[in-house]
C-alpha cells in the first residue's frame, strides 16, 4: 500500500454522499479535540491531510480518506463538546449512528481517547456499542507525550478499568509528536485489509 497516495475523497453529512468505492473502511470515533485528525495525519506521515483544529467541535462532517485505492480511513465527527448546541449535538449523533449502523464497507471502528484523562461517559457508551457490534475494540490513547512516564501507566490502567477492556481488546498508546504507536496501529489496519480480501 502506497501511503503517499492518500487523499480526502469527500466530507459527507448524509448517506447519499458516501463514496461508492467498495473499499474496506476503518472509522475513528472519539470526543472532540481528542486527536483523531492528528492520528490520521501521523499514520500517513502527512502534515495537513486531515484538518486539525485547536478549537474543538470543528469536525462536523464524516471525512473519507482513500489510501491507495486499498483502504478508506473515516474520521467521524467528535462527540461531547459542551459549547455546541443541543440540536447540533443531536445532528452529529444521528450522523455517527447512521454511518456505524448502516455502512456495509465498515470493517472496524477504533475508539480514540485522550491518555491524559479518564474516559468520559460518552466514551464508555461508544465502547459498549462497538463491543457489541464488532467484538474486539481497538482503543487508541492519544497525546502520551503530554503525560509523564510515571503517570502514563496509571492513566492507561484507568482507561482499561473505566472502559472495562477485556483480553480481546487492544489498547495502543499513541503520540502524534513522537510517532509512538504508529507501527502497532498499522499492524491492525493491515490485518483489516487482509481480512477483507479473504
Amino acid at each position: 500500500m502506497n501511503l503517499n497516495n492518500a487523499s480526502l475523497v469527500i466530507s459527507a453529512v448524509k448517506e447519499a454522499q458516501y463514496p461508492e468505492a467498495k473499499l474496506p473502511e476503518v472509522a475513528f470515533a472519539g470526543r472532540s479535540n481528542v486527536g483523531k485528525s492528528s492520528f490520521i495525519n501521523k499514520m500517513l506521515n502527512r502534515k495537513n491531510l486531515a484538518r486539525t483544529s485547536s478549537k474543538p467541535g470543528k469536525t462536523a462532517t464524516i471525512n473519507f480518506y482513500n489510501i491507495d485505492n486499498t483502504l478508506m480511513l473515516v474520521d467521524l465527527p467528535g462527540y461531547g463538546y459542551a459549547e455546541v448546541s443541543k440540536a447540533e449535538k443531536e445532528k452529529w449523533a444521528e450522523m455517527i449512528n447512521h454511518y456505524l449502523y448502516t455502512r456495509e464497507n465498515l470493517m472496524t471502528t477504533f475508539l480514540v481517547v485522550d491518555s491524559r484523562h479518564k474516559p468520559s461517559a460518552d466514551d464508555v457508551t461508544m465502547y459498549g456499542f462497538l463491543k457489541e457490534s464488532q467484538g474486539c475494540v481497538i482503543v487508541i490513547a492519544t497525546k502520551t507525550d503530554k503525560v509523564k512516564k510515571s503517570e502514563l501507566e496509571k492513566n492507561l490502567e484507568l482507561i482499561k478499568e473505566t472502559l472495562s477492556l477485556d483480553e480481546d481488546d487492544v489498547l495502543i498508546p499513541f503520540s502524534a509528536e513522537k510517532g509512538e504507536g504508529v507501527e502497532s496501529a498499522w499492524e491492525v489496519l493491515y490485518d483489516v485489509v487482509e481480512q477483507s480480501n479473504k
